[in-house]
Parts: structure tokens; C-alpha cells; sequence
């Protein structure tokens, strides 16, 4: 079976298990839950999927697969805003998998799901914020050098985006791990593909919104005005997915940055076009169209504010 056939069935398998599992109730009750994700959900992704073992190699346990296979869950997951441990967990095995000799039992039990994985990018803060068990992985980079944090403390921290646990973790023993190869970067084009998932839905959501929504005696979406500003913000999204696209299919420092950017700025602009088009009842907290704003903007922050990779990117030309 080609790449891309693989990759078009593992999507079409992780999209059925968001419909069956992380519906807008199911996704609430999650990110409300002590650990902030659904643990039964999370197993079913690791053993029916093998979500968190896509990136491992074959012979430490994992199915051999690469950058593009775990982007193609992230982006399904974050159509529905589904709080996993997904991308923490990968960057943590990418991080792992760069060392001379890669700790095979950790590799293990992240790719089966048994434990989590964080990585902390030169400051104290990372993605699942809820790391409990003593298996647990934390690799922490300053961006030439992996560490291995192998005892640690970990605190919940407040964010605006409630389906997405932050922590702030502390070192207390560390080893080396190695060079790091760019793990940022990959952590960059990873968050983009969850980022154009979430505006996809977004927009779809939007759009149907305008077709039931009647005003005048009329669908909202039939106003000429209205069909303009959805009609750009289609060309927004299939732009930055195309942008993505050359990310993920030629992965470096620059492709990440663009990516990060461009998918930034899409949601950005979709979520905040779509609580105008909703009107009011788009910022009560009975709609899901507020829970996809806080995600826009609260993406748009972590591993970096698109000013900054926009700086990268100047220093490259300039």
C-alpha cells in the first residue's frame, strides 16, 4: 500500500473514533476531568491506532512510521479540540529516538500508551500538564543540547485554553541525552497540522451556522457580504494547508516557521470571524465556537509566538 493510502485510511480510522468517542460533550467532560483528556479514549487511540507508536521505529516497539503519520492524527483530533497527550508524547520519543542509544523500555511503554511524554523548550512550561506517574517521560531542550529529566516536579498551570493542560516542570536529576537534531521544529509543523484541523472544523461549523441561521426571511450564509468573508477565509485555510503540506513532506527550520505562522494566523482569523458570524451566542459557554477561539489563541502562543518565527525567517532573507 502506498504512503499516501496509509495515511488517507489512518485518517479515515482516527476520524471514526472522534465521531464515536469526542463528541462536544465528550470532549468537555474530558478537559474537566482530573487529568484533562479521556484515559479510555487514550488507550483505544495507542491500542486500535497506535497514535502514540507511529514514530517509533519497528524495532523498539513502535510502527515504524514518521513526521507525517503522527500530523495526520494530530490534525483529526484537533478538529474536534480532543484533549490528548498525543503531542507531548511524540515530541518526547523524537527527543529520545536522537540519542546514541535510545532507552527502549521508555520508547516502549510510550508507544503502548503506558506512559506520557513532555518536552520542556528552554523555559519551564509543557505540553500535558498533568504528569503524575513515575514512568512518565520529560526531556528538556535549550536547542543544541537533550536532556532526560529523570526526577522531576510538575504543577498544573492556568491557561485560557481549558482543553489543553499546560504544567510547569521542574528538573531535579537530569542526564544527556545528545544533540538536538531540531525537535522544535518538529514540534512547530506538529502543532500547525492540529492547528489547520481545528480551523478546518471551524470554518465548517461557520458555514453551516450560516445556512440554518434565518434573518429577513432568509439563511444569513445567502447575504452576498457573508459568502465574500467566508470565501476568504476558505482561501486562507487551503493556503496555509498547503504550506503545511511542503512542512510535513520536507521537514526543516524554515518549512516549520512558515508553517507555524501561516497556521496561526489562519485559525486566528477563522475563530475570530466565526464568533462575528455567529453574533452573540458564539461567546456563551454553551457554544463550541468560544472553545475553538481560546484554542486559535492559545495555540498561537506556545513553542513560540509567530512573531518570532517571523524574526527566524527575516534573518534568513535579510
Amino acid at each position: 500500500m502506498a504512503r499516501n493510502e496509509e495515511r488517507d485510511l489512518l485518517r479515515q480510522t482516527v476520524a471514526a473514533l472522534v465521531e464515536k468517542h469526542a463528541a462536544p460533550e465528550a470532549v468537555r467532560a474530558a478537559m474537566e476531568s482530573e487529568r484533562g483528556y479521556d484515559e479510555t479514549l487514550w488507550q483505544v487511540l495507542c491500542e486500535q491506532v497506535g497514535a502514540a507508536a507511529l514514530v517509533v521505529p519497528e524495532e523498539l516497539g513502535g510502527a515504524g512510521g514518521e513526521l507525517g503519520d503522527a500530523a495526520v492524527v494530530l490534525e483529526e483530533l484537533g478538529k474536534a479540540l480532543v484533549p490528548t497527550p498525543l503531542l507531548g508524547t511524540v515530541l518526547a520519543e523524537l527527543a529520545l529516538l536522537a540519542g546514541p542509544e535510545p532507552d527502549a523500555t521508555a520508547l516502549e511503554q510510550l508507544a503502548e500508551g503506558g506512559a506520557i511524554g513532555a518536552v520542556v523548550f528552554d523555559t519551564d512550561y509543557a505540553v500535558n500538564g498533568d504528569l503524575v506517574g513515575a514512568g512518565d517521560v520529560v526531556v528538556g531542550t535549550d536547542g543544541d543540547q537533550l536532556t532526560r529529566w529523570t526526577s522531576f516536579t510538575a504543577e498544573p498551570v492556568a491557561t485560557m485554553d481549558p482543553t489543553r493542560r499546560l504544567g510547569r516542570v521542574t528538573a531535579e536529576q537530569t542526564a544527556p541525552i545528545g544533540a538536538d537534531p531540531g525537535i522544535a521544529d518538529c514540534a512547530a509543523i506538529l502543532l500547525a497540522a492540529e492547528q489547520i484541523g481545528a480551523a478546518t472544523r471551524c470554518l465548517d461549523l461557520t458555514v453551516q451556522y450560516t445556512k440554518d441561521r434565518v434573518q429577513f426571511g432568509r439563511p444569513i450564509g445567502s447575504f452576498q457580504a457573508l459568502k465574500h468573508r467566508m470565501a476568504d477565509l476558505y482561501v486562507a485555510v487551503s493556503a496555509a494547508r498547503a504550506v503545511i503540506d511542503d512542512a510535513i513532506a520536507e521537514p526543516s527550520a524554515t518549512s516549520a516557521a512558515l508553517a507555524r505562522v501561516v497556521a496561526s494566523e489562519a485559525f486566528s482569523k477563522v475563530a475570530g470571524e466565526a464568533v462575528q458570524l455567529h453574533g452573540g451566542i458564539a461567546i456563551t459557554w454553551e457554544s463550541d465556537i468560544q472553545l475553538y477561539f481560546k484554542r486559535a489563541h492559545g495555540s498561537s502562543q506556545l513553542l513560540g509566538q509567530p512573531a518570532e518565527h517571523l524574526r527566524r525567517l527575516q534573518a534568513e532573507v535579510f
